[in-house]
Parts: C-alpha cells; structure tokens; sequence
C-alpha cells in the first residue's frame, strides 16, 4: 500500500470515529428533546437510538466513494441536529 493510501484509510477511521461520535452525540440530544414522553424515558430511548445512528455514521463514511462526500454526509445532518438542538433548548435567549 501506498502512503496516500493509507493516508486515505486512517482519514476515514478518523471521520467515522471522532464524526459519527458527533452525530450520534446530537442526535441523541435532539431525540432526548423532541421526544413526547417523560424526561427519562426520553432520554433513554435516545441513547438506545444513538447506537444506530452511529452505526450508520460508519457504514456511511466507509460506504461513499469520496471522502468528501463521507463527511459532508455527517456534517450537513450533524448541522441539522444542531439547530434542532438549540431551537428546542431554548436558543440563544
């Protein structure tokens, strides 16, 4: 292997890693949230969904062909969840 390549692999190891952390760790901020039910089961049921929203983070950024598009996929929905998060959190008031 080449130096470029594996380069390119421990790119995507860090971006699934450190990038689907992120998004599962939003996500589940989001769902802890936007859920319809009592604060701890809220919670709770979004720590259960997070594991698969960071499975899918990892599938995702090994599954796309360009690194580019691997996190531009976790950055944009990671945004999303963001200023879901802050809009349901109260904002900035």
């Amino acid at each position: 292997m080449t130096v470029r390549t594996r380069l390119a692999i421990a790119a995507r190891i860090a971006l699934a890693v450190f990038g689907g952390y992120g998004l599962a760790g939003l996500a589940t901020a989001a769902l802890a949230l936007a859920l319809p039910m009592g604060r701890a089961d809220a919670t709770s049921t979004a720590t259960m969904l997070s594991f698969a929203v960071y499975a899918a983070a990892v599938l995702w950024t090994f599954g796309v062909r360009r690194l580019a598009t691997a996190a531009l996929g976790l950055l944009l929905p990671a945004l999303a969840l963001g200023g879901l998060v802050w809009t349901l959190h109260g904002g900035a008031g």
